[in-house]
């Protein structure tokens, strides 16, 4: 690639962004004129898609592995400047009820939504966002976990782990925000969404939620995420 383009170039690292709301946030950040770094663990082939698609580019980011995370960072820190980052990766969803929770899918679901996540901001701050004092970092949360004032009732029951991680994540972005006045940091909690995670939930149980109100769109979901991001 041409390095005058190179340096002309707005780049957004997306997280998850061969999967459905991640590939609508690439989609998005691409109409505002952003360069998605599409992040993918497995699915290189569905990320290499989504990168041609938007104008952007694949990138392998496994946030189980921290040698995966290193070796990103590496290429994220030759770019003249990063712009942000979104959480959009999730492990798939378990519907598990809190005393059948096992080991490992705590295990996934804490490594993918709070450990890897807080080892790659921490690298990006360090060797990215810190030469210019900026960047944007937006996670995304559920509303599964709901809204209560003491910040613990009306979570969604049976959605265990990957409600429990999605608290740690809020936690996470909390503390990143507390100690980096500069960044940008900010979440959003979509509802049910339109994507492959539905696919756990029981049809009946779907349609019942439906009747009482419609599930949003990734693209309205990544809407509301690149406007966070942006500031738009």
């Amino acid at each position: 690639m041409d390095a005058h383009k190179i340096d002309a170039q707005k780049w957004f690292l997306v997280s998850g962004g061969s999967g459905g709301i991640g590939a609508a946030v690439c989609d998005s950040l691409a109409a505002h004129g952003y360069t998605p770094l599409v992040g993918y663990h497995r699915n290189a082939a569905a990320a290499q898609v989504v990168a041609q698609r938007c104008g952007g580019q694949a990138l392998a980011l496994d946030l189980s592995s921290d040698a995966s995370i290193q070796a990103a960072v590496a290429q994220l820190e030759t770019l003249p400047e990063l712009a942000g980052v979104v959480l959009a990766g999730s492990p798939p969803l378990s519907l598990l009820p809190f005393g059948k929770i096992s080991a490992d899918e705590m295990q996934q679901q804490w490594q993918v939504n709070v450990l890897g996540p807080q080892r790659l901001l921490a690298e990006l701050v360090r060797r990215c966002f810190r030469k210019h004092k900026k960047g944007a970092v937006v996670g995304v949360l559920t509303q599964a976990m709901g809204n209560g004032t003491n910040g613990i009732e009306g979570a969604s029951s049976g959605m265990g782990a990957y409600v429990i991680a999605k608290h740690g994540m809020a936690g996470m972005l909390a503390m990143l925000a507390a100690d980096y006045a500069w960044l940008r940091v900010r979440a959003v909690k979509p509802g049910y969404t339109e994507t492959p995670m539905l696919d756990a939930f029981d049809e009946r149980f779907l349609a019942t939620q439906r009747e009482k109100a419609p599930f949003q769109t990734p693209a309205q979901v990544a809407s509301l995420i690149v406007e966070e991001a942006i500031g738009a």
